[in-house]
């Protein structure tokens, strides 16, 4: 159980926000967006292997136990050589090809700082405090997101997580090995005390409502289907449109569909054809192949349900009425997940107790905080995205927010941790 939050005191305990905001930008710089303020560091390359090492010599240069698991997985500890009964936080360093410096990278930087905080004013937590960084929470090289933290928490065995190819036909266990991060540490993971993650919320609502933090109440349902549609090559010319066996025609006909399903269910119901390959993929061919992604999400996972049976209704109807052939192939399928009542009370708490208006909202984006919320209470702490922008390089957070989300997150910890006493800094 954790503990009542009604006693927490902010007191007046701050981190260091140019401190963090450097850390952001020399993170920023690992595969960074000649021309732009973004990063494209996809999980397990080169860029990837470089921004871990940088997080791995932060940690260790403040002194922390630094654990890599089987999977890539990295924490480091404060105060103790393993994550039992720690409060921890964190997040990712991964980002799609064409992302932002904040999404993932401010919840593992903040969780730094908040560590770093918390040595530097000589803070005695009741119990020790540690921030990780998880592999491929993207999903944009392998499938499915989240996969790091959904192995540590024992929701996908380590020997499929290794075997899952890449966009780019590489192999997961062979990407570990080739740039040097299959660590010795077992998976599935320790259970710590609590998770907290701090993230920009990626989508519009702070902003819109003039609102400093979002205590998040949990995540939607997620469900990512890949459609391969094969037809026949023919030429664009001389065959009729009776003798059309089109795989692209039905491919958009589909993605057409899944638009007009969400609007008419309506919010929250989301839904995305993010990616849709033809081949030949010339201009004067029939399309003899098309493959297409559909994302669809809900916070209810009865409708989830519901979405997915239409759109593999009308998929099957449509590639069967154009003589297409249709295979399916789930690539990812995640339950809707609520948060921890007594973490959500304390974020909006002690958000209150530092002078920040809050709201309660859910997550429209998957996290690592969902899979972490199997084997701990777990929660969030939300910071305004400018314009609602994300996974694109014009990705921003004002530093304001992002200083005043950080704080939230070190009292927080502090609180879940039953912090002792506080020490004077040594001269």
């Amino acid at each position: 159980m954790l503990a009542d939050t009604s006693a927490v005191d902010a007191g007046e305990l701050r981190i260091d926000g140019a401190r963090l905001l450097r850390r952001l930008d020399e993170l920023a710089e690992i595969g960074a967006i000649e021309g732009t303020q973004g990063c494209s560091r996809l999980a397990l390359t080169d860029e990837d292997a470089a921004g871990r090492a940088l997080l791995a010599t932060w940690m260790r240069d403040l002194g922390l136990t630094v654990i890599v698991d089987a999977i890539g997985n990295t924490v480091g500890v404060l105060g103790s050589d393993s994550v039992q009964g720690a409060v921890l936080t964190g997040s990712h360093i991964d980002t799609v090809a064409t992302g932002g410096r904040f999404d993932g990278n401010l919840g593992v930087l903040a969780g730094l700082e908040v560590l770093e905080t918390v040595i530097d004013h000589g803070v005695r937590p009741g119990r020790p405090l540690a921030v990780g960084f998880f592999t491929n929470e993207e999903g944009a090289r392998f499938a499915p997101d989240m996969l790091g933290s959904l192995v540590y928490a024992g929701g996908l065995q380590i020997e499929r997580a290794l075997q899952s190819v890449a966009i780019d036909g590489a192999v997961l266990g062979d990407e570990l090995d080739r740039i040097g991060w299959r660590g010795a540490a077992p998976v599935p993971g320790i259970a710590p005390h609590a998770f907290v993650e701090c993230h920009i919320e990626q989508g519009p609502v702070l902003e819109a409502e003039g609102i400093t933090i979002g205590a998040v109440t949990g995540v939607q349902g997620i469900s990512w289907t890949k459609l391969t549609l094969t037809g026949q090559s023919n030429h664009a010319g001389t065959t009729p449109m009776s003798h059309r066996r089109d795989a692209g025609y039905v491919a958009v006909r589909i993605a057409g569909f899944v638009r007009d399903v969400v609007d008419e269910i309506g919010p929250p119901q989301v839904g995305t054809v993010g990616r849709i390959e033809l081949y030949p993929n010339l201009v004067n061919v029939v399309a003899a192949r098309a493959t297409l992604t559909v994302d669809v999400r809900n916070t209810d996972d009865a409708v989830l349900t519901d979405v997915e049976g239409r759109i593999a209704e009308f998929a099957a109807g449509a590639a069967a009425g154009e003589g297409v052939e249709l295979a399916t192939e789930v690539l990812a399928r995640f339950v809707p997940v609520a948060f921890d009542p007594a973490v959500i009370d304390l974020v909006e708490h002690v958000a209150e107790q530092l002078g920040h208006t809050t709201m309660r909202l859910p997550a429209g984006a998957g996290h690592d905080a969902q899979m972490l919320a199997r084997i701990c209470p777990a929660g969030m702490v939300f910071v305004p995205s400018v314009d609602g922008i994300s996974h694109n390089p014009a990705e921003h957070t004002d530093p304001a927010d992002i200083e005043a989300g950080v704080n939230v997150l070190l009292h927080a910890m502090l609180r879940l941790a039953e912090v002792g006493r506080v020490e004077e800094r040594a001269p």
